[in-house]
């Protein structure tokens, strides 16, 4: 009995890992979709046959050995899969940002602030930026919900007195791939950071962004601005690091999210991983429980209060449209 639930768990195993071979050659393999989709189907079959060869006694060493075979060129197309910065991208990332130091000061090239007429019409704009970092006196987290409470986009903000600077963490996509899930998985897209100004990185979300419409939540971070200052100066080094040595974005582990959990492990006392990361919808409220955001009132008030997006229509293109949307965030009046 023990020996046949262990040729059980072992055909499991196989089963797994030869789906996700068999999607490693869909996504990987050369040649256009049509080619890959018969490489896929091909290599689907044989993965079929090695799992029927396991519930045959004699033939089962067979089975290990064709699986590995079969495993081994997945592992081949995957490691062969190298990422680059020479695509032809899509517009929104097609600029990557870069910062040069100058003692407290650093200069942040390349900061995004499109003017939008519409989500996928408007005008690529760029400006530089110098921040003095004895000025960073808060950070945001902003979440945007557009499928539900359980998946949602985050990213950071960081303010200096009356400027801000946004970073969001994303999957570069070329002009060929729109980004969907699945794909994420397999290397399909490389690791961008987006710096913006927020009238571009959280207006798109708020205020353009109609099928399916976002809806963002606005969150002041709590705890010592020296951690702060740590995890902005090491955003800033893996963006420049992006730029000579591009790495892919990964939908389970090398996202949004984990990389803002990653950002913050120089720091003591940072967040462990927890299934909210996994399910980003619910991060916000994993930093609520670990003292990260304000405690004072219930999170569900704080949700409520955090909701940015009539704020940011109302203040839509005005110069104080990062002041406007905190003023609705914290609480305060806002000017009409």
């Amino acid at each position: 009995m023990a020996v046949a639930a262990g040729w059980a768990l072992c055909g499991l195993a196989l089963a797994i890992a030869l789906t996700w071979s068999t999607l490693a050659v869909y996504y990987l393999a050369p040649g256009s979709q049509s080619a890959r989709t018969v490489a896929a189907g091909i290599f689907g079959v044989l993965s079929g046959a090695v799992i029927s060869a396991l519930v045959v006694r004699r033939t089962r060493w067979w089975a290990l050995g064709g699986f590995g075979a079969l495993f081994a060129v997945a592992l081949a197309l995957w490691f062969g899969t190298q990422p680059s910065n020479d695509r032809d991208w899509q517009p929104e990332v097609a600029v990557l940002p870069y910062a040069t130091f100058d003692g407290d000061f650093v200069t942040v090239h390349n900061i995004r602030n499109f003017d939008y007429r519409s989500e996928t019409d408007f005008t690529p704009a760029y400006y530089d930026r110098t921040f003095d970092l004895r000025r960073l006196d808060r950070a945001d987290l902003l979440a945007s919900y557009w499928m539900g409470p359980d998946i949602a986009h985050l990213f950071v903000s960081f303010g200096f007195g009356e400027e801000h600077l946004a970073v969001s963490i994303e999957a570069r996509k070329d002009r060929t791939k729109p980004y969907a899930t699945l794909p994420g998985f397999f290397r399909q897209y490389e690791l961008v950071y987006i710096a913006g100004d927020e009238r571009d990185l959280i207006r798109v979300r708020t205020n353009y962004r109609k099928d399916p419409p976002e809806q963002v939540y606005l969150f002041r971070l709590t705890g010592p601005i020296e951690n702060t200052r740590r995890v902005f100066v090491d955003y800033l080094r893996d963006m420049n690091a992006l730029r000579d040595h591009p790495r892919f974005y990964n939908t389970l582990t090398t996202n949004c999210t984990t990389m803002i959990l990653a950002h913050t492990a120089m720091n003591p006392g940072h967040l462990p991983y927890s299934w909210k990361i996994l399910a980003s919808g619910h991060a916000p409220e994993y930093a609520y429980e670990s003292g990260r955001l304000d405690s004072s009132i219930p999170f569900e008030q704080l949700m409520q209060r955090a909701h940015i997006n009539a704020a940011a229509q109302a203040a839509d293109q005005s110069p104080d449209f990062s002041q406007r949307i905190r003023a609705a965030a914290d609480g305060m009046a806002t000017r009409p």
